[in-house]
């Protein structure tokens, strides 16, 4: 799972001073705009947690480069870096060796560089194209375009500056930034170095503890979604907003990576409830992974909590490369297998459930206040965005959905399906509608309420489990 696309770069310190404390050795200090070009050159987001995004943030930082870049370097808290391999070389420079970028590179400070990068391309570039920069990876494009260009205008700024031809105050690429750099305190200890390595991350993930920084994204840099990202259809998993920012479109919503590890809990609750998962900590305190079903809608956030306390445990995974986890659990990975079903079974839901209530209750699916009648004529389903004649709320969609647990079981030390969940749906959502026709009316048809109560849950895992029955003695 380590990221292979190493990559070094020279960074020169106009003034630095260092510090070490245990492993970690820190050189702070400021760099010259124009020594920090490598470093759009070279430089990736994937050691930040979050990647960054055109805001207000980076209109802010645009403004204050415009209106006082002599002030720059002590309006701004800067970047972040951090390497466990660097070479320091003369005249204050340091060359930087990012061997794993998923934890080492820049850390912090995305929207820092972000901003400066755009502000020098805006230098170069027409406006009506530098509104076009949203992304970070926008702005790489741009930058491999343009960068020449930007460094061409430095070297004259430079030389002019250097012949009295240019007063200091109309120079635009002098600025300053703050930089923190990270490294070992001792590189050539090996032990030292793995202990850096490990503190790495968790120094990157305090810094953007400040930002706000989510649980997903904590646990997109240790590696836990690699296997379930492996599993997905390469369209759905594209959609998916694995690290926060990282994914933006005009017509379309990202899929929260979230919504997956919620259900993934539907396939890791039949593990639990046959022994399977983790029961003790490596402290030898108790461990409870029994999910309450109505928490799959309601309480997201604390199950994706509740999935990195799964995935960090030594029965499941193994750290290989710094904070990276490598899943080593094949009850779990199975559970994935049958993860990789469940977007197209809740698409098929969601399609499907209006018309087959209708035929089946003669009731008005559409007359529901909670179902969305679209304007365009069709509803996209979440996960694929296949053509549906209503919005169906989540909270008519999940409980259903849910229900197919009743499919799944444990052989071989592996959760399988029984049989076809998609076939099972073809010949059973009509009767499932009809009998969910009544938790639906028992909630005065509020969706909330539906998929906020345990018993909606279990009810349909009934309805499965007796349509099963049925086609076991051919009825």
């Amino acid at each position: 799972m380590t990221n292979t696309n190493s990559y070094k770069t020279i960074i020169r310190f106009d003034q630095s001073a260092d510090q070490s404390d245990g492993p970690i050795k820190r050189i702070v200090g400021f760099v010259k705009a124009q020594h920090m070009l490598s470093l759009f050159d070279d430089a990736t987001l994937d050691a930040n947690p979050r990647s960054a995004k055109a805001n207000s943030v980076t209109a802010d930082i645009i403004g204050s480069l415009t209106e006082a870049p002599d002030l720059f370097q002590f309006k701004t808290k800067g970047i972040l870096l951090g390497t466990s391999a660097f070479t320091p070389l003369q005249r204050n420079r340091y060359e930087l060796d990012f061997q794993n970028p998923a934890y080492e590179g820049l850390s912090d400070g995305g929207h820092n560089m972000l901003g400066i990068g755009i502000y020098l391309l805006s230098q170069v570039m027409d406006p009506k194209e530098i509104r076009k920069i949203k992304l970070w990876e926008d702005f790489k494009r741009a930058w491999d375009e343009h960068g020449d260009e930007v460094k061409a205008m430095v070297k004259k700024e430079v030389r002019a500056l250097e012949n009295d031809e240019l007063l200091p105050e109309k120079a635009k690429f002098m600025f300053k930034v703050p930089v923190e750099l990270l490294v070992p305190s001792d590189p050539d200890d090996a032990e030292a170095v793995q202990e850096f390595t490990m503190a790495l991350m968790d120094i990157c993930a305090a810094r953007n503890n400040n930002a706000q920084l989510t649980t997903e994204a904590k646990a997109n840099q240790r590696g836990f979604y690699e296997e379930i990202r492996a599993r997905m259809p390469e369209e759905l998993a594209d959609r998916v907003e694995w690290k926060t920012n990282e994914w933006d479109s005009d017509d379309a919503r990202p899929i929260k990576v979230r919504d997956l590890i919620a259900l993934a809990w539907i396939p890791l609750s039949v593990l639990n409830e046959a022994g399977l998962l983790p029961k003790t900590s490596e402290a030898g305190t108790d461990l409870n992974f029994a999910v309450l079903p109505q928490n799959i809608y309601r309480n997201k956030g604390e199950l994706s909590k509740l999935f990195d306390k799964l995935m960090e445990h030594p029965e499941v995974s193994t750290p290989t490369n710094g904070p990276l986890h490598e899943l080593h659990n094949a009850a779990i990975a199975s559970s994935f297998d049958i993860l990789a079903d469940f977007p197209a079974l809740y698409d098929k839901v969601f399609i499907e459930l209006g018309d087959a209530y209708n035929k089946q209750t003669g009731g008005k699916f559409g007359k529901i206040k909670a179902v969305k009648i679209p304007k365009s004529g069709t509803a996209p389903s979440p996960y694929f965005g296949d053509d549906g004649d209503f919005g169906v709320p989540d909270g008519f969609v999940l409980p259903v959905v849910y229900g197919l647990k009743a499919l799944l079981a444990v052989k071989g030390g592996k959760v399988v399906w029984t049989t076809d969940p998609f076939k099972f749906l073809d010949k059973n959502l009509k009767s499932l509608a009809g009998a969910f026709k009544m938790p639906i009316e028992m909630a005065a048809f509020d969706p909330q309420k539906v998929a906020k109560n345990e018993t909606s849950y279990s009810f349909m895992v009934g309805e499965c489990e007796k349509a099963l029955i049925k086609a076991s003695k051919g009825i």
